[in-house]
């Protein structure tokens, strides 16, 4: 079903349209267990993350997918991750996930932000705000 909406509502030519030639910064996972496991490193690390919980057959979540994409290359020092919620059940069922677009701003492998919807100021806004700030000697 969700096939048949997407082509009907330009699925596929609409996300190929909206990618530029620039590699994209977003690791997308495809796999419950790679997920984990960076997951799992990044807790190590003092390092913004962004996940980007987002569904194949969801307008908005195409919507935002360019406008990620340009946060991630403009923010660098920020983790960006997408996941399909209909290809990692799991891995959205257990973030308590229950709208797409859902952005989760992780920190140590702690929630520090959640923004539900397609709200590119706000989703900007909580990335600054949680950022690590740069350190500059005195």
């Amino acid at each position: 079903m969700g096939s048949v909406l997407s082509s009907f509502f330009g699925g596929e030519g609409a996300a190929a349209a909206a990618e530029s030639s620039e590699p994209s910064r977003v690791t997308t996972f495809h796999s419950s267990n790679r997920w984990q496991l960076h997951f799992n490193s990044s807790k190590q690390l003092n390092k913004l993350m962004v996940v980007d919980f987002a569904a194949s057959w969801c307008g908005p979540c195409k919507l935002m997918e360019p406008l990620v994409k340009d946060m991630s290359g403009k923010y660098t020092d920020i983790d960006f991750v997408k996941i399909d919620v209909d290809e990692l059940p799991d891995v959205a069922q257990e973030h308590k996930v229950q709208a797409m677009p859902t952005f989760l701003l992780l920190k140590q492998g702690k929630e520090v932000d959640r923004i539900v919807g397609a709200k590119k100021d706000e989703l900007e806004k909580k990335i600054l705000k949680h950022r690590e700030a740069p350190k500059f000697a005195a």
